[in-house]
């Protein structure tokens, strides 16, 4: 009896409650703040001293605005649960909750979201989510003349309205300064973060208006040069996924993640970067044609891309998928999800090695008659889970981190962990460039590699990817790129060898790039090919 009358409180006293609350869940927005002011001064410390005091007047404004009868409760309980969850990714793996996020949230599969379900999520979850609501939904407000109410919630407006105007006029170019330059800082203030990032996404996803599919490169033909070849073109275009290009010995890594690549004599593109930092953005963007400056997804889900006009042009087509799913690049196209197959010694609990995308390939290049691009797109990579990304055998690097845990392991030991999935996708391209090898006496045959996005393993803190483009690491948006192109393709296609070597170490190329040099590459005319964004075509000679 005496506890239930403890948590008995008046509307003000809720109110005020709630924004203090929502006050310290924001702590880590607070501590952000306080490391980016660094205040050395009187004027630096009580600036910082004004962030929680005008975070907590606007939560105060806010609750005192939408705490309504009967629906404050059920909508706090509901805020308190999506802060806990916001807070475990920001606090854990330095993640930035905006609309991309939400991409990454509601998009991915079964199988990514269960690899991020750890015991340490589960426990955050229940004390700093649970618990929380339940004490919210036992407490009992008492009510009052509507009239006192109403004035009540008015001056705790306005005391709100005050203090952050009062404190605006002294600290405004601080504030202004503070969140300019850091644009990431106030995308950590929760709920705020997660409730416009779903918005935004739901806006653009679901009410984006008329979806008509919109056609391009109708025009698309095969080119002279393919059409008179006595042998068929074959190109496969393998898609990776979270290969940082920072840890491929390719490009300068000391330590050795890419002996087999090495032995191919493939060319490597030291200075590339990706259209995104998560698989949901950067896939459909290099496929769209759009340049990441002006890719717009909204337009991209329903508008034709890069093989749409291949299949234009009449080039065979086939994906397959390893990585949950192709976010829309291979709609109209035959395709098939390889985690399906159920493949025995590769697949286990909905994932499979990426060895299942090369299972039965040979059946599908010799049963070829008519020039082909086949996409595979590979596990590669993905965290948080990289120990299950490799066979036993290619557990080169030791200790490694065999756990979903990341931020807990030794660092060394979960770079060692990553090192072997590189190791793996070595080994996996690898083989695949040998497949193309055995059937040169029947195709002119070329392989191109890249990664969707890069990954970060603890750098600043942050982990996995996702963050923001402007805000990413470069970690996050340098990525591998290579080509392997047999003696034949590049001896009928007019390629120069050297020059593309040379090519390859002193420019700088991005996922913009891969529409057109497909294009190039399978020879095909379309007023939507652009010359200068073909990687190839400056070392074709006349």
């Amino acid at each position: 009896m005496e506890f239930s009358k403890k948590l008995q409180c008046n509307d003000a006293k809720f109110n005020f409650c709630c924004a203090l609350f929502f006050t310290l869940i924001n702590a880590l927005f607070i501590r952000r703040s306080w490391e980016i002011i660094h205040p050395d001064s009187l004027h630096g410390w009580l600036f910082a001293a004004s962030v929680p005091l005008v975070l907590f007047c606007a939560w105060l404004i806010i609750f005192s605005l939408i705490n309504l009868p009967l629906l404050r409760k059920p909508v706090l309980i509901v805020l308190v649960l999506g802060c806990a969850a916001s807070n475990y990714f920001m606090h854990t793996y330095g993640a930035v909750i905006d609309k991309s996020m939400m991409v990454n949230v509601f998009e991915t599969d079964s199988q990514e979201a269960t690899a991020l379900i750890t015991p340490q999520l589960l426990l955050w979850l229940a004390l700093a989510g649970v618990l929380p609501a339940l004490f919210l939904a036992a407490i009992k407000i008492k009510t009052a003349r509507w009239w006192h109410t109403i004035l009540t919630r008015l001056v705790c407006i306005l005391a709100g309205m005050l203090v952050i105007i009062l404190v605006a006029s002294v600290f405004y170019k601080d504030y202004a300064s503070l969140f300019r330059n850091n644009k990431g800082v106030v995308k950590m203030v929760t709920p705020a973060n997660y409730i416009s990032a779903i918005s935004r996404y739901s806006k653009e996803r679901w009410f984006a208006g008329d979806q008509t599919l919109i056609k391009v490169g109708q025009d698309a033909k095969k080119g002279a040069l393919i059409s008179q070849q006595q042998k068929k073109t074959v190109v496969i275009l393998v898609v990776g996924e979270a290969s940082r290009a920072e840890n491929y010995s390719l490009g300068g890594y000391a330590r050795e993640t890419n002996p087999e690549l090495k032995k191919q004599g493939v060319v490597y593109f030291p200075q590339a970067s990706s259209c995104g930092t998560e698989t949901a953005v950067s896939v459909p963007c290099m496929f769209s044609g759009m340049p990441r400056s002006k890719y717009d997804a909204d337009l991209a889900r329903h508008q034709e891309g890069l093989l749409d006009v291949m299949a234009h042009a009449g080039v065979n087509l086939l994906w397959r998928d390893n990585d949950g799913g192709c976010k829309g690049a291979c709609n109209r196209i035959p395709h098939t999800d390889m985690t399906q197959w159920k493949i025995d010694n590769l697949c286990k609990d909905q994932s499979c090695m990426d060895d299942a995308v090369l299972y039965r390939l040979d059946n599908v290049l010799d049963g070829l008659q008519s020039d082909s691009v086949i996409v595979l797109h590979l596990m590669g990579s993905h965290g948080p889970a990289y120990y299950k990304r490799y066979p036993d055998k290619f557990r080169a690097f030791t200790p490694t981190c065999d756990s979903n845990q990341i931020q807990d392991c030794d660092r060394q030991a979960l770079i060692n962990t990553y090192d072997n999935s590189i190791l793996y996708t070595d080994d996996v391209l690898s083989r695949t460039i040998d497949k193309l090898k055995a059937r040169e006496d029947k195709f002119n045959t070329a392989l191109v590699y890249l990664s969707d996005h890069g990954e970060s393993l603890g750098e600043s803190g942050i982990y996995l990817h996702g963050t923001p483009y402007m805000l990413a690491p470069a970690q996050q948006t340098h990525i591998p790129f290579l080509f392997w192109l047999s003696k034949d393709y590049q001896q009928n296609f007019a390629l120069n060898p050297d020059c593309l070597t040379k090519k390859a170490a002193d420019s700088e190329v991005s996922q913009d790039n891969l529409f057109s040099t497909l294009l190039g590459m399978m020879d095909i005319k379309s007023s939507i090919y652009q010359k200068d964004m073909d990687i190839l075509a400056g070392c074709r000679r006349a």
